[in-house]
Order: structure tokens, then C-alpha cells, then sequence
């Protein structure tokens, strides 16, 4: 059975005039969008399945950014009296309709949205992700890897979307990366609140081995910069993280550490490696 919106395995039935023609089923023959792709009577092909703004059911081999049922930032190409398009990776334009809106559309401007089907089987895309998303999630284990969609920032730090199913919250004092709304990451879940909500994190990683790793970072590359940088504690976050990829906090301790160990100097401007003069 086809499934509309996703990706379909279908079976080439027939060749002629230079189309390919795909067995759908009970939908019969479907014909390939693409003009480019080789293939005999009895090749399977990998194709999106779709009914476009005309009715009509297209199969195209060209995947694209997002499918029925799923989360993306997409941006918006063009406005029109039937709602916004966004840039989906196919030629023909995803409609965002009016009803399905949030603030002002802006051409050039990436929404966050998830797409459906409607009553046609069109496909379209919704900015209001409470109707789909789900706070209560089932079947997760804590310290299970998952695949996160960054939503909205909020006072605890960020909101972000499950494997496109539930919410979850990634706590500010746990996030040691710059995140910016619409950006896929991989993280685990932290805890299963009794609730049945989620507890995200980036990184498995106790904080302590984070410390450790980051101590070895830092003379590495000290080593490898003739045993100078100019960071310090009072450096900006982003030069800290652009460098070691770690929270200032992270740096500080590890910095700390090494001055104790008597292994660094820590200079107005910069660190150095003790011996390195």
C-alpha cells in the first residue's frame, strides 16, 4: 500500500515514449516525475510518493528535506493568496496554508514546522506543533540516544522535538554548545519524569570527565602553539567554545586544574605551558 508523503519502494511496470511507469497498486500505474533515471520492467526504485495541488500522484527519486510526519525548518520562498511556500527540495514549492500559521511569513525567513497530510492526502505544513507534538512520551529508557529538533528557547534553557514526536526539555546548565531554533542534534534522554515527560542532554559525559578531557585539549594545543594561547578565565564564551567546544565553566575548572598541577602559568593575556618561556 502506498504511503503518501514518505518514501515507497515500487516496482518499475512499464517503460514506453522514454517514461518510467511504476507499479502503485490498487492506484495502478504511477508515472516518475524524473526524466534522468535508468531502469528495467522488474528494478525496484526507492521513490517520494506525493499527490500534488492538481490531484495528481507523483513518485520522484529526489528526496527531500522533510516527509509527512516529520519536523523541519524550511524556508519560505514566495507568498500567496493560498498561504506561504517553503523551500522542501522538490520543484514544486510546500504550501504553508493561513490556518496553519504563527506571526508575520517573511520571504527569506525559516520557519519550524511539521509536515501532514489533509483530508486529500495532500501534503502541507503546520507551524502550530502542539497540535502533533506530544508531551507525554512512551517506549524511552533513560540514556537512550535520540535525535533532537531545537524549538524554542525558554527560561530553563531549551525546548526540542524527540524523533519528531515529543517535547523535551534541554536545561541551560547542561548545554555547553551554542543552539539556534531549527537545529538537529543528537542527544540522549537524561530521565522519564514520573510524569511521563522528557529530561534531554547533549552529551552523556559527567562533568568531571569533561573537565579531564578538556585539561588534555589545552595542552595539546598548547603543545601545538609553541606553548601559548591567549585564553583565560576572562575570555568570551564563543573564543572558548570556538577553540575547545566547551562551556567557560568547563574551562575554567580545567584551566584550575592544570594551574594546581603546576603544569600551565596563567598570564594577564594568556595561558602558558610551565617550561615554555
Amino acid at each position: 500500500m502506498i504511503e503518501f508523503g514518505k518514501l515507497n519502494t515500487l516496482t518499475i511496470s512499464n517503460r514506453r515514449d522514454n517514461q518510467i511507469y511504476l507499479d502503485g497498486g490498487e492506484l495502478g500505474e504511477i508515472a516518475l516525475a524524473d526524466k534522468d533515471v535508468k531502469g528495467q520492467v522488474g528494478d525496484s526504485l526507492r521513490v517520494f510518493v506525493y499527490i500534488d495541488g492538481k490531484n495528481q500522484t507523483i513518485a520522484t527519486t529526489v528526496i527531500p528535506k522533510a516527509q509527512a510526519d516529520e519536523v523541519a525548518c524550511l524556508k519560505v520562498v514566495s507568498l500567496s493568496h493560498a498561504g506561504a511556500f517553503l523551500d522542501w527540495g522538490l520543484p514544486k514549492d510546500l504550501l504553508l496554508p493561513f490556518s496553519e500559521q504563527k506571526g508575520k511569513m517573511v520571504e527569506g525567513r525559516s520557519v519550524l514546522v511539521r509536515l501532514f497530510l489533509d483530508e486529500n492526502n495532500r501534503i502541507a505544513a503546520s507551524m502550530l506543533l502542539d497540535d502533533f507534538i506530544q508531551d507525554e512520551a512512551f517506549y524511552y529508557k533513560d540514556g537512550q540516544a535520540v535525535t533532537l529538533m531545537i524549538a524554542d528557547e525558554t527560561e530553563l534553557g531549551f525546548k526540542a522535538v524527540v524523533d519528531h514526536k515529543y517535547w523535551g526539555v534541554l536545561y541551560k546548565n547542561e548545554i555547553f554548545q551554542p543552539l539556534r531554533r531549527g537545529q538537529v542534534v543528537s542527544g540522549f534522554i537524561k530521565k522519564v519524569r514520573p510524569d511521563r515527560k522528557l529530561d534531554l542532554i547533549l552529551s552523556q559525559e559527567k562533568y568531571g570527565q569533561k573537565v579531564d578531557g578538556t585539561s588534555e585539549k589545552i595542552l595539546a594545543v598548547l603543545e601545538k602553539h609553541g606553548g601559548y594561547i591567549g585564553l583565560t578565565d576572562k575570555s568570551p564564551p564563543e573564543m572558548i567554545y570556538d577553540t575547545f567546544a566547551v562551556s567557560k565553566k568547563v574551562f575554567k575548572q580545567a584551566i584550575g586544574g592544570l594551574y594546581k598541577q603546576r603544569r600551565i602559568v596563567i598570564e594577564d593575556n594568556g595561558i602558558r605551558l610551565v617550561g615554555k618561556d
